[in-house]
């Protein structure tokens, strides 16, 4: 548990949370997400399309019980990389966003993150979490080093140019250990 409250994971349900991701989504700040234009139906399409994928799965995070941040994994074998890089056993990919708010609290995304990590880990199967933020996107590439990922090379995704970037088991516990 953080000091910032208790998180919780639960699995998306695309029709029913729909309005709300619709919302988060097409917000500003979440302008690295790229459904700026997308419709209601957009996103239903979206999440229904990641729901019925084998390899792909959207979680909706609460912090005390209210959503608060969406979360997705994915097998990087299959979905996101590939072809991109040279995937490892235990690997799992990873995207998050924090919902917009009219008041932030100091540390609330450094705790969010921290949350989305413990729960990848959380299965002893996964070594290494893989992620591929926007290479524009520095506020991420900054939370992502504080929990321990190295960056390891720019790519070419056919929608954006991608900071691929790695973090094992070990670095995200000396990172977190680090912190405290």
């Amino acid at each position: 548990m953080s000091t910032i409250g208790t998180f919780t994971i639960r699995p998306l349900d695309p029709l029913k949370d729909a309005e709300l991701l619709h919302r988060w989504v097409t917000h500003p700040k979440a302008a690295f997400w790229m459904m700026q234009d997308a419709r209601l139906e957009d996103v239903e399409r979206e999440y229904m399309r990641i729901a019925a994928h084998e390899h792909h799965h959207a979680y909706l995070g609460l912090h005390d019980g209210e959503p608060a941040f969406l979360m997705e994994k994915y097998d990087p074998r299959y979905v996101e990389l590939v072809g991109l890089y040279e995937p490892e056993p235990g690997d799992v990919g990873m995207h998050f966003l924090v919902a917009p708010t009219d008041r932030p609290v100091h540390g609330f995304t450094r705790a969010v993150i921290t949350a989305v990590m413990e729960e990848l880990f959380a299965d002893p199967a996964v070594r290494r979490v893989v992620v591929e933020p926007d290479v524009g996107n520095k506020a991420v590439h900054a939370l992502n080093e504080a929990v321990g990922f190295e960056p390891e090379r720019e790519i070419d995704k056919p929608e954006k140019r991608a900071l691929l970037s790695f973090c094992t088991r070990e670095q995200f516990e000396a990172a977190r250990g680090a912190s405290i």
